[in-house]
């Protein structure tokens, strides 16, 4: 696999749109870390850590849903294998006039670009979620 954090977020919209309530994916600390984020920000109910039936480690992801429809919208990848996308403090992007979320890998750790705006730190921007 060629883009593990595009991977998940592939799968996270496709079960959105079939209405699932949760979905799994195979593990790894950068996917917890922005598992982590979402859930802070409050787009998915949670996760959990567990092997599946090969031994393998992998994460459900418990998806979240508002009067039946899914509470992520839009779910883009930004920076992709081919073409990174890095960004300073200053030039951090906000999603829909500040609605929606862009998940950065700083040095600090993966946070929204809101929390590395506070912290005046930039880096890789991951994804966008609103």
């Amino acid at each position: 696999m060629n883009d593990p954090i595009g991977d998940m977020l592939t799968r996270i919209r496709n079960a959105s749109m079939r209405g699932k309530s949760t979905v799994r994916t195979p593990a790894s600390k950068l996917r917890a870390w922005v598992l982590d984020v979402m859930a802070d920000e409050g787009y998915i109910r949670g996760y959990e850590s567990g092997t599946d039936e090969r031994g393998h480690p992998e994460i459900e992801i418990s998806l979240k849903y508002y009067e039946g429809a899914p509470v992520i919208r839009e779910l883009k990848r930004v920076s992709k294998p081919g073409r990174r996308v890095y960004v300073g403090a200053s030039d951090l992007p906000s999603v829909r006039q500040g609605l929606g979320v862009s998940i950065v890998s700083t040095p600090k750790g993966v946070m929204t670009d809101a929390t590395a705006r506070s912290q005046n730190v930039g880096g890789e921007v991951l994804c966008t979620v609103f």
